[in-house]
């Protein structure tokens, strides 16, 4: 790559992460709707020529930030069930958490569901087929699940950032163990575990299990 060529790419870079940057912070002002290409250019201190040389439209511009957003992010079953924590991603909730530039986002009325869409798309595809693999649940099943708990970690986000909460390890902490268990509760489990369970059974309960059989 010749030195030109570096110094057009830094530059296309960093134009781009200006056009995000003021998007971003208009929309700590106002709501997605109200923004204009016009104030970016003005704040971005840019004229329409170069925005337009590096996206269509506001939309996509907000499909780059999304794009930025959730590179790094894990599913939530990545989350909950990763063995060596250390090398995990960020799951999703305490990414919104720790990158406050990404929260006005979360907040806006009509970025809400698109993001909501953008996450699905990025994640559903692993999740469900996890669950149904792990499980005896359908397809309609797992996806319910998915969306179920999409639309939840959206809804506490929102909450925990209006109400400026700050303790949100602990409830990222609860909420945590809510959606283990019940993920839990669908999971097959190895017969031998099964097996030696049946046998701890017995040997605490004869009585109970003789009666049983009698019946």
């Amino acid at each position: 790559m010749s030195e030109k060529t570096r110094k057009q790419d830094r530059r296309t870079r960093y134009t781009r992460q200006t056009i995000k940057d003021t998007f971003l912070e208009l929309l700590t002002q106002k709501s997605f709707t109200k923004i204009t290409v016009t104030e970016i250019c003005k704040n971005a201190e840019i004229n329409r020529g170069t925005f337009y040389l590096h996206y269509y439209d506001i939309h996509d511009v907000l499909s780059d930030i999304f794009n930025d957003m959730t590179q790094d992010m894990l599913t939530t079953v990545d989350h909950l069930f990763c063995l060596n924590q250390k090398s995990c991603s960020y799951p999703f909730c305490q990414k919104i958490q720790m990158e406050s530039q990404y929260r006005a986002l979360f907040l806006d009325d009509a970025i809400a569901p698109i993001l909501l869409e953008k996450l699905a798309e990025n994640t559903k595809e692993g999740y469900v087929t996890w669950l149904m693999s792990h499980s005896l649940l359908t397809f309609e099943q797992a996806e319910s699940v998915f969306y179920f708990q999409m639309n939840g970690c959206l809804s506490i986000n929102r909450l925990m950032l209006r109400n400026h909460c700050n303790d949100w390890k602990q409830i990222q902490t609860t909420i945590d163990k809510f959606i283990k268990a019940g993920l839990e509760s669908f999971l097959i489990h190895d017969q031998r575990e099964e097996n030696a369970s049946d046998n701890f059974c017995s040997k605490i309960s004869p009585t109970v299990t003789a009666s049983s059989t009698l019946r």
